[in-house]
């Protein structure tokens, strides 16, 4: 092969365009790719800080979740608790309401029938005295007797 001026012409435009390309371009577009690298590598790690930010939140919340279950539960016993015992208040309120309002009408039945029996007295005392007038065919005169007839009245 034969070499001649063209081809080494050509060798040194093409080492004086490598160099140009080493000094002026190269540098720029590694610095490019570098940047682009970082920015990928911010990329995937952010992603990965979301992926376990996002893991960690949802057991936080799961975390959560089972205590305010955990404090409805606590809630709802303390209230079912409650109720029990506002019944069992008002079954006692009622059995003492109840016993009063017996003991009330027992005084009240006593009351009456101590009242019917006055009045039964009085009613005998005068039947007694209506009696005795019919007897004896005249008339017994209730205040001259008065003592008599409340005797009577004690031993009816």
């Amino acid at each position: 092969m034969n070499i001649n001026a063209t081809l080494i012409g050509e060798a040194i435009w093409f080492g004086v365009f490598i160099w140009i390309t080493m000094k002026y371009v190269w540098p720029p577009l590694a610095k490019a790719m570098a940047d682009r690298q970082k920015l990928i590598a911010d990329g995937l790690a952010a992603g990965e800080r979301g992926k376990h930010e996002l893991e960690l939140a949802g057991k936080r919340s799961a975390d959560a979740l089972r205590d305010a279950k955990a404090k409805a539960a606590e809630i709802i016993a303390a209230a079912e608790k409650r109720g029990a015992q506002m019944v069992e208040e008002a079954k006692v309120t009622a059995k003492i309401e109840a016993d009063k309002v017996v003991a009330s009408a027992k005084a009240e039945i006593a009351q009456q029938v101590e009242q019917a029996r006055a009045e039964l007295r009085g009613r005998v005392a005068d039947l007694a005295v209506a009696g005795a007038e019919r007897i004896l065919k005249r008339e017994v005169d209730a205040r001259a007797h008065a003592e008599m007839l409340v005797a009577l009245k004690q031993e009816l």
